[in-house]
């Protein structure tokens, strides 16, 4: 279940979590969703989530989080669980390293009570 916040919305399950890679991309053109994409947004790709979905993820390096909002359909990659913007990967301090292992969350509070029982 979704709950709807004009655009966006945050899943309400309180179970939804997931770790594993992220990457960055510099997207050109449109989105899955159909709006048109930009690298400077919040914005994410992902394989299932409904675009809209705001998703908490940390950077497990660093302990950084951002919020983003799911607007696009990937990774491709396997074992790539999550593709942030530049801008999102900029605020969780992997740019330059391009990959980095994460904890995506369907909010802050999931974050911070699961992070260490779910990603090892």
């Amino acid at each position: 279940m979704l709950i709807a916040a004009g655009s966006a919305a945050f899943a309400s399950n309180d179970n939804f979590t997931q770790c594993g890679k992220a990457s960055w991309y510099k997207l050109g053109g449109t989105t899955a969703s159909g709006e048109p994409a930009n690298p400077n947004g919040l914005t994410a790709a992902h394989r299932t989530l409904p675009f809209g979905t705001m998703v908490e993820v940390t950077n497990l390096s660093n302990g950084k989080s951002v919020t983003v909002r799911i607007n696009d359909r990937g990774p491709y990659s396997k074992g790539r669980v999550i593709d942030v913007t530049y801008a999102a990967a900029k605020k969780l301090g992997f740019i330059r390293k391009g990959i980095t292992k994460v904890h995506v969350s369907d909010g802050p509070k999931q974050v911070a009570k699961n992070t260490k029982q779910f990603c090892r």
